[in-house]
């Protein structure tokens, strides 16, 4: 085995089924908090009310758009700062959990994530924010939660298809973190079961969407998901769905689910034994012997439960290729398995618009 450091990052991870409310209470007189800044959207209201419904809140914030633009962070601080809050409780997918740690870089203030989705990112210490067009990432502790309380019965009212857009998020999250810069063995083991966990879980959303087994299984492969690639970093596949999502302002979730499998295909031949180990995890009886099987498999997976497959699909112009290649080649990362060219972007890129099958380059 090849000698490698680790980042371990400190949170704790809470999921107990139906039992949200009473471990948020628990966790924020763990933490010695009182006086509450409650963020989610206007469309998870009822279930933020749920979730807080035995604590005191001090301040609600319903101003959440995806790709968190600055404005809107801006406003929210203001709004923490004006309210002295101590803490922030985010109820909803990865744009609400965004937003909290929008606030918390730089106010420092903990935060306790309520996820609904399979987005993972309230188990990262990244956060992103758009301005212009463009979004940057960055990592700060500050913004990692304090405490995860994921509960099954929240994701519940997720469209079936939001779920599995959601849960390809993950499994994005996941693939990415087998290749990407800072990636070792403890991520890539953890990335495994997450795809594992993911792929096992979204075909029973799908066929009994109120199977809380199926979901506690996506929610267990999120968090594993976000762990790899908190410790692996941002690859190739991140690098594209950051600039789409911030250029063109798709839709994050059904971003990241068009475009991985056309990333796999893409970087699976240079990588044969990481191909062969992904498409295991996909699938036990995958005979993983060829680098095609790894994009094969996922592709049965995105037929069996119908995921996104076209980037035209959500918004993304035909004639904006062009300028996304321009951008993405500028943080692309340099080891990529499969060097990145302008030539081999823009077939990646066309593919993904018009949701033909994968093919490897």
């Amino acid at each position: 085995m090849t000698s490698f450091t680790h980042d371990t990052l400190g949170q704790r991870v809470i999921l107990d089924t139906g039992n949200a409310s009473a471990h948020l209470q628990a966790e924020l007189e763990r933490l010695g908090c009182t006086k509450v800044m409650l963020i989610a959207s206007e469309f998870e209201a009822d279930l933020a009310t749920q979730v807080a419904s035995d604590i005191t809140v001090t301040l609600t914030w319903d101003e959440v758009r995806q790709h968190v633009p600055v404005e809107n962070a801006r406003r929210a601080r203001e709004a923490a700062a004006d309210s002295g809050v101590d803490a922030l409780v985010s109820v909803g997918g990865g744009s609400t959990t965004g937003l909290a740690k929008a606030v918390a870089l730089t106010t420092g203030l903990p935060i306790i994530a309520v996820p609904t989705t399979y987005a993972g990112s309230e188990a990262t210490r990244m956060w992103g924010m758009t301005e212009d067009r463009t979004k940057s990432t960055g990592l700060d502790d500050r913004v990692l939660p304090k405490t995860v309380i994921y509960d099954s019965t929240l994701t519940l009212s997720l469209p079936v298809e939001l779920s599995v857009a959601s849960g390809f998020n993950g499994l994005a999250h996941c693939i990415d973190s087998m290749w990407a810069p800072g990636t070792d063995p403890i991520a890539q083991a953890m990335a495994l079961e997450g795809i594992r966990a993911l792929s096992r879980g979204l075909p029973q959303v799908v066929i009994d969407p109120q199977d809380l087994e199926g979901r506690d299984q996506c929610l267990y492969g999120a968090y594993l998901s976000a762990v790899s690639f908190a410790s692996a970093g941002s690859g190739l596949h991140h690098k594209i769905c950051h600039v789409l999502g911030g250029t063109f302002d798709l839709p994050h979730a059904q971003t990241h689910a068009t475009v991985l499998p056309y990333v796999l295909a893409f970087n699976a031949p240079s990588v044969p034994e990481v191909a062969r180990r992904i498409a295991k995890a996909l699938d036990d009886d995958a005979p993983g012997n060829e680098p095609a099987q790894a994009a094969s498999t996922l592709e049965k997976l995105r037929e069996t439960t119908n995921a996104p497959r076209a980037l035209r699909d959500f918004g993304m112009p035909e004639e904006g290729i062009p300028e996304a290649v321009e951008r993405i080649m500028n943080v692309a990362p340099a080891d990529n398995p499969t060097p990145v060219t302008r030539e081999n972007l823009t077939n990646v890129l066309r593919d993904a618009w018009s949701g033909s099958t994968p093919r490897s380059k």
